[in-house]
């Protein structure tokens, strides 16, 4: 089956009927309640699934022998393969559909998750990793796509921070549960707790894989709980946002025009800035806790889970008042920025716990809410033909930050004792793709409209 990057047809778009205010908020709710919720679950559980080898670290690395530099580097070869494969993954869902990609990555990285409790070394470590990030490969800017089959650029920040949300959500109950998970589950049938850990955890993706083969619909055109009307009110505002697009007529329609095209550059260098602010939240925020207080593996689970509460909260808020404002550029730089900010002064916290808390939740802000307004740019920022390379493209080659920052933490951590060279690099990181997108891509690249009612 092909699917057109925006879900439908690239004819000439049909008049509105006359929809009010109200019937095309019901439509957009309808949609929500139907997609969002599920696929919410889905990003939580994949997300869980990505962070809780953070968790894992402490026991793994003891019973492996697994130095610092080791777990960076393990860290960077799981989004290595998640790179290499990710644009071949977004190509293979505009061919045979979201449905069936969408769970065929969700059965095999549960799979692959489940069998991580088989490593026994550092190198069965690194393969185990590499294989779940070439598994995982596609999944973000699959579902990034596929949200742009169903709404429009005006609602894209509202619907990715509720989307986004779960990320926030898994690591907030991720952190505890992993904690649970490793405190009572030590010793069960002659197992360790970290094995306990990743098959337990990597056993609701499979479920979920099954369950989208049947729950979703590759576009709205497929949708039979749609009406007539509202299908043809969501295809008529998709329309809107892509013939408002620059380059639409001229724009890049294969693979290779795709990386000729300078859009794509400035895309990766602001988004760069995302993957590596998630590396230190994601991977290095247990160790960080566990360095100053030293307590037990339960409460730094526990203790985990605070930056990313506080950064889910910072995301609704910054993507409310970017739809309303319908801006994205300076919201995305502000936002980022405070991420830089932190970096730049945990090493100097590394005493006192509640700032080092208060510098990662603003790291957790920069990282959840950065996401949310990043992903509102590249669909309306490329044209509808070349979203789904461009869309993977981004995310792939922006992911080249967040190879290497684990690599260096891990370095850094083993020679110097300390993390800050690290931080000092991906705050200037940080810094430069924020600037990329305010300098680089101008507010009338991307068009953005006002939802048409009819009326």
């Amino acid at each position: 089956m092909n699917v057109p990057a925006s879900g439908i047809s690239h004819g000439e778009a049909k008049p509105v009927p006359s929809n009010s205010l109200h019937e095309v908020d019901a439509t957009y709710k309808k949609v929500t309640r139907r997609l969002i919720p599920f696929l919410f679950i889905c990003w939580m559980v994949n997300y869980i699934d990505r962070i809780n080898v953070g968790f894992a670290k402490i026991p793994l690395a003891t019973d492996i022998g697994l130095s610092e530099a080791a777990y960076g580097l393990g860290v960077g070869l799981f989004i290595f393969g998640y790179v290499i494969f990710e644009i071949p993954s977004n190509l293979l869902l505009t061919r045979i559909g979201a449905r069936k990609t969408l769970a065929r990555i969700m059965l095999l990285w549960g799979a692959i998750s489940c069998l991580t409790f088989l490593v026994r070394t550092p190198t069965e470590f690194y393969v185990a990793r590499f294989v779940l990030g070439v598994a995982e490969a596609g999944f973000y800017p699959g579902l990034i796509l596929y949200l742009t089959f169903w709404f429009p650029s005006s609602r894209r920040a509202r619907v990715m921070s509720r989307f986004l949300l779960a990320m926030a959500v898994a690591g907030v109950i991720g952190g505890p549960l992993a904690g649970l998970i490793l405190t009572h589950t030590s010793g069960l049938l002659g197992f360790r707790n970290w094995q306990w850990l990743f098959f337990i955890e990597g056993l609701p993706a499979i479920v979920l894989g099954i369950v989208a083969l049947f729950y979703l619909d590759d576009s709205p055109k497929d949708a039979k709980w749609l009406t007539a009307s509202e299908k043809e009110l969501i295809q008529t505002n998709l329309h809107l946002g892509e013939s408002s697009k620059p380059g639409h007529d001229h724009g890049i329609s294969d693979f290779l025009s795709v990386f000729r095209d300078p859009r794509l550059y400035l895309a990766v260098v602001g988004y760069t800035v995302i993957p590596v602010l998630g590396t230190v939240l994601n991977y290095w925020t247990p160790t960080i806790i566990h360095n100053i207080a030293n307590p037990d593996i339960g409460t730094v689970a526990t203790l985990s889970a605070i930056p990313f509460g506080l950064g889910a909260l910072g995301m609704l808020v910054i993507a409310r008042h970017s739809d309303r404002k319908l801006e994205r550029r300076w919201h995305y730089f502000f936002t980022v920025s405070c991420g830089a900010v932190a970096l730049l002064c945990l090493p100097h916290v590394a005493g006192n716990l509640g700032l080092a808390l208060l510098c990662l939740s603003l790291v957790g802000v920069a990282y959840y809410g950065g996401s949310t307004i990043f992903w509102t740019i590249p669909p309306a920022y490329f044209p509808s033909r070349s979203a789904s390379v461009g869309i993977a493209a981004t995310s792939s080659l922006g992911q080249i930050g967040a190879v290497l920052a684990p690599i260096l933490l891990g370095w850094a951590k083993t020679h110097t004792h300390s993390m800050a060279a690290g931080f000092i690099f991906i705050a200037a990181l940080t810094v430069l793709g924020g600037l990329a997108i305010v300098l680089g891509i101008p507010r009338s690249a991307l068009r953005e409209h006002k939802l048409k009612t009819g009326n």
